[in-house]
C-alpha cells in the first residue's frame, strides 16, 4: 500500500498532502491514522520544523470516512459494535489526539471538499484557508452516525454553538462564503491560490522563534478549558523559560540593532 501522506520540506516549513486522490483521500486503512500519529510524534521531536501545511491530492480535502466500506462492513467498520468502538478509538479518533495535540502550528489548505471527518481534520488545524468553490459538510447524519472523530467537541469550539448545531443536525453543506462568515475559513482564495497561501502564512509563521510559537500555541489549546488563574500560572511559566532561549536574546538583539533576526530553534 502507498504512503497515505506525502511530505516536502522547504526549509521550516512541511506540506503534508493526503495522497489518494482517486478515493478523494477518504480515511479508513489504520495505516492512514497511523501515519498522521507517526508524523505527529516525529514533528514533537524535531525542533526545526516551525509550521506545517495540510492540504489534499486531487480536487478534494478529504471526503472523511470511506461510505463504500460503510455499507460492506469492512475495515474501520467491520465486526460487531464493540469490534467498532476499538476500531474508532484506535484509529480515526488517534488522528484527532495527535492533531490537537501537535504543538508545531498548522495550516490547512482546503483545496476542494471537505466532508465528515475531513471538515474534522481541518478544525484540528490552526489556520484554514479555503478555496472559494470548496464545501465542507459535518454530514454525519446524513447517513445516520454521529461525529465519531471529535467534531462534536471541535466544531463548537471554531463557529459557536449555535452555528454548529445547524451544521452538525442537517448535514448540510456549507460553501467557503459561509464558512468564511461563520469563523470557520480564516481566508477564501481562488482554488490556485489556496496552497501557495497556506505556505505563505506557513512561512510567516516559521520566521519566529519555533519555541515560542510552539508555547503559544499550547497556551491556546489548554486556555480554551482552563480559568484564567490556572491559564496565567502556565504563561508566567511559558514565558520565564522563554526569556531564557537564545532565540529571544537574538530577537531582541536585532530588533535594536534594526536588522533581521537569525533563529536557529535555542
Amino acid at each position: 500500500m502507498n504512503d497515505f501522506l506525502t511530505i516536502e520540506r522547504d526549509g521550516a516549513v512541511l506540506t503534508v498532502t493526503m495522497n489518494r486522490p482517486d478515493d478523494r483521500n477518504a480515511i479508513t486503512d489504520p495505516e492512514q491514522s497511523a501515519e498522521f500519529v507517526a508524523l505527529a510524534e516525529s514533528l514533537a521531536r524535531d525542533r526545526t520544523v516551525r509550521a506545517m501545511v495540510l492540504t489534499g491530492a486531487g480536487k478534494s480535502f478529504c471526503a472523511g470516512g470511506n461510505v463504500k466500506s460503510m455499507r460492506e462492513k469492512t475495515g474501520l467498520f467491520a465486526g460487531s459494535p464493540f469490534d467498532q468502538r476499538t476500531h474508532y478509538r484506535t484509529t480515526v479518533q488517534t488522528i484527532g489526539k495527535a492533531l490537537w495535540e501537535l504543538e508545531v502550528p498548522v495550516v490547512a489548505a482546503i483545496n476542494g471538499h471537505a466532508i465528515g471527518l475531513g471538515l474534522d481534520i481541518t478544525l484540528m488545524c490552526d489556520v484554514r484557508v479555503m478555496a472559494d468553490d470548496a464545501l465542507v459538510a459535518e454530514s454525519y447524519v446524513k447517513l445516520g452516525i454521529i461525529p465519531g472523530g471529535g467534531g462534536a467537541w471541535l466544531l463548537p469550539r471554531v463557529v459557536g454553538l449555535s452555528n454548529a448545531s445547524r451544521m452538525t443536525l442537517t448535514g448540510e453543506t456549507i460553501d467557503a462564503a459561509t464558512a468564511l462568515r461563520y469563523g470557520l475559513a480564516s481566508e477564501v482564495v481562488p482554488t490556485v491560490e489556496v496552497l501557495p497561501r497556506a505556505q505563505e502564512i506557513a512561512r510567516a509563521i516559521a520566521a519566529n522563534p519555533g519555541h515560542a510559537t510552539r508555547m503559544a500555541k499550547r497556551l491556546m489549546r489548554e486556555g480554551m478549558d482552563q480559568k484564567l488563574p490556572n491559564h496565567l500560572e502556565m504563561a508566567a511559566a511559558y514565558q520565564a523559560l522563554s526569556h531564557h532561549t537564545e532565540d529571544h536574546e537574538e530577537a531582541i538583539d536585532a530588533f535594536l540593532g534594526k536588522r533581521a533576526p537569525e533563529f536557529r530553534d535555542r
